[in-house]
């Protein structure tokens, strides 16, 4: 599959830049993208996610398309929204949402093809609830109460449970928002977590790598560290 790097033109971005033009060609549409460490439709939901929580809504209309070209359903594409609006914050959603639903519109997505308001959810793994909610608890509680409540409900015990995006692509959009927003700490409880839901090592690095070009160099090498402390942990 052939993407363009850019909702810009080559002969735009060539009355600036030149280089970047052999860059987006030949680089990022030629071989970061051709690579097979990460499927297609999971690129595009790595950039979603990072563009999103960048708060990029140019090339983010670009890369919507891009991903429903790549099998990325209208639906799965709300729930990444929806999901980022918990790990990027409400208003990187909302410019999202000014984005999406002109394409949505466009392409006649109709709101019965969106996840519902309020699904039926997904099975709760009790035990890694259980310990997740001690855990934040413990350490958060004497400062923050409230962030105790919210994170259990809605985000663990509601968002993460939609049925709308599978649980390790749920992982993957965490994980790269994560990334994008130099977000080290926080990487590698949700990094674990993405392996446990079915994301394989050569694929958590490929994120990394795929990063580096929509992030920026610094915030995947701040990231390299802590992915490579959850992989070797792993091996153990």
């Amino acid at each position: 599959m052939k993407v363009n790097a850019s909702v810009l033109s080559d002969a735009d971005i060539q009355s600036v830049s030149p280089a970047l033009v052999r860059f987006g060609n030949d680089v990022i549409a030629n071989e970061l993208w051709q690579r097979n460490d990460l499927s297609p439709r999971d690129r595009s939901i790595v950039t979603l996610a990072i563009l999103i929580a960048r708060n990029q809504p140019a090339e983010l209309k670009h890369y919507v398309e891009v991903a429903l070209e790549s099998d990325v359903t209208p639906a799965e594409i709300s729930e990444v929204i929806t999901h980022l609006a918990f790990y990027s914050g409400w208003p990187n959603a909302m410019a999202a949402i000014a984005v999406t639903k002109d394409i949505f519109r466009a392409r006649g997505v109709s709101p019965d093809a969106l996840p519902q308001a309020k699904p039926p959810l997904l099975p709760l793994n009790e035990e890694v609830e259980r310990l997740r909610a001690e855990t934040v608890k413990k350490n958060v509680e004497p400062v923050s109460p409230g962030l105790v409540k919210f994170t259990a409900d809605p985000l663990f015990l509601e968002l993460w449970q939609r049925p709308a995006l599978a649980p390790r692509d749920r992982s993957l959009v965490t994980v790269s928002a994560l990334i994008a927003s130099g977000q080290s700490a926080q990487i590698g409880y949700h990094l674990n977590r993405a392996m446990d839901n079915g994301l394989t090592a050569q694929e958590a690095g490929e994120i990394v790598a795929h990063a580096a070009f929509y992030a920026g160099w610094p915030n995947a090498f701040s990231a390299v560290g802590v992915v490579g402390e959850v992989l070797q942990g792993r091996k153990a």
